[in-house]
């Protein structure tokens, strides 16, 4: 008789607070310094794993219609990762709810796939670990190490060093994904033609966490990608200034953008912002959602 066990994970939404590029790999890839923070927005997956001699098969239905559910899908891929790294043979089936916003610079493909990752962990090889997991994760993707661990953290490297930091002040965050994209390839190599730019105050931010100083974080808040993407989408500092004109303390880009947060000392603050942003002609095919920050993984 086939073996069939199943897990349900939360997948989490990302914004980075502070994001500064330091460096460029010989291998091209980027050095980042990002404080990382999750938020409640997130993705539900429900993993099924067969446990028989059958094909192996990796079947993916977004039950939300929103994403491509090939064999290219990161799900798909974290999966096939886990199957051949620890010589798995069980039919694997995800079902998806996809809420975060597709390229929005939010991680929402990297946190599904680090789902992928915990689940499939957690249903075959429980004796895994989460370095395990992250040592493998970063083959697939620089947000995906960051996705598994969660909670509040600096990232350096391409995204695989991180440290623990201290949970963000408790707050109400506005995020606005406006209909436009962004290709994150070209962000950074529009970035690196610049040449020299100013740099975020990362080291700023850590000590205002560990100060418990929402002010003094939020203050800080800076993403030198925004020195791209914000001049190529000048929707981005629209909604930015309006945000704040609403009384957020701090709003910024996130990753390669285009979505934009507002930081809000107050949820009542947060949802009368995102009312007043509603009734703009800016809001025109954006997504909107009130969030708060998460503490650890929600997986």
């Amino acid at each position: 008789m086939d073996k069939k066990k199943t897990i349900t994970r939360n997948a989490c939404a990302k914004i980075n607070l502070g994001l500064d590029v330091v460096g460029v790999r010989g291998d091209g890839y980027h050095l980042l310094r990002m404080i990382m923070q999750q938020i409640d927005l997130f993705d539900t997956l429900t993993f099924t794993v067969t446990e028989a001699q059958g094909t192996g098969e990796i079947r993916l239905i977004d039950e939300s219609g929103l994403s491509p559910v090939g064999e290219d899908n990161l799900i798909c891929r974290a999966v096939r990762m886990m199957k051949e790294q620890y010589d798995l043979h069980a039919d694997v089936e995800v079902r998806l709810i996809k809420r975060i916003p597709l390229a929005a610079g939010l991680a929402g493909g990297s946190t599904d796939a680090a789902a992928a990752f915990i689940a499939i962990r957690d249903l075959l090889v429980p004796q895994v670990t989460d370095q395990e997991l992250m040592e493998l994760g970063v083959r697939l993707g620089a947000d995906i190490p960051y996705c598994i661990a969660g909670g509040t953290k600096l990232s350096e490297g391409i995204g695989e060093i991180l440290t623990e930091l201290p949970p963000m002040p408790e707050c109400a965050i506005v995020l606005i994904k406006p209909e436009a994209s962004a290709s994150t390839a070209h962000v950074y190599k529009a970035l690196d033609a610049l040449g020299g730019y100013h740099h975020p105050d990362i080291d700023g931010q850590i000590e205002a966490l560990r100060a418990g100083d929402l002010r003094g974080l939020s203050e800080r808040c800076e993403n030198v990608l925004e020195l791209v993407t914000g001049a190529n989408l000048p929707v981005i500092g629209r909604i930015e200034e309006f945000l704040m004109e609403q009384g957020a303390i701090a709003s910024r880009m996130s990753g390669s953008g285009p979505s934009v947060f507002g930081i809000f000392e107050t949820r009542e603050q947060a949802e009368n912002a995102r009312e007043a942003f509603l009734q703009t002609e800016s809001a025109a095919g954006c997504h909107s959602f009130i969030c708060a920050p998460v503490s650890d993984s929600g997986m």
